[in-house]
């Protein structure tokens, strides 16, 4: 099997795009009480952006992500629907509580900035399954801008709450 994936739809790769796109829309019509996306490094931005295309697009449009026989790769696709399991409570969560910045950003579980660092990893798991490297190297881009976003709004958030 080659890294370079096989064109097809990956309905698994759409189903963890809902999991993800979902609760954005939702949260983007009402944000968070004391969100400012202003003073975010636009070179963040950049590679977030490009990230989110090329994980969308190689998500969707390679079936190598589609579930095969039980074999020992099979663990990695588990370990990728885990964590987006633990995004959606991530969410419950987060639409549970008061809905301020300090809820959106706060660690789940230890795992700091939750809402960008779990769905990176689980589309990152999700390209080595598919042993589709564009979705690998995606996930890698968009890691790079969304976790780094992240991590400067909470850096900006604990400035702001020591002052």
């Amino acid at each position: 099997m080659s890294w370079m994936g096989h064109f097809g739809f990956s309905y698994v790769g759409l189903a963890f795009l809902l999991m993800l796109w979902v609760p954005n829309a939702l949260w983007a019509r009402r944000l968070p009480a004391g969100y400012d996306s202003s003073g975010e490094s636009r070179v963040l931005l950049i590679l977030e952006r490009a990230g989110q295309v090329l994980c969308t697009a190689s998500i969707l449009l390679f079936s190598d992500c589609n579930p095969r026989s039980l074999d020992p790769w099979t663990a990695w696709l588990f370990a990728a629907a885990a964590l987006m399991a633990l995004y959606e409570i991530f969410w419950v969560r987060y639409f549970r509580s008061e809905r301020t910045a300090r809820d959106f950003y706060r660690s789940l579980w230890g795992i700091p900035a939750p809402g960008a660092t779990l769905p990176v990893i689980a589309f990152l798991l999700m390209g080595i399954y598919g042993r589709v490297i564009w979705l690998a190297a995606s996930s890698v881009i968009l890691g790079v801008g969304h976790i780094g976003i992240h991590i400067q709004h909470i850096k900006a958030l604990e400035k702001h709450e020591a002052s």
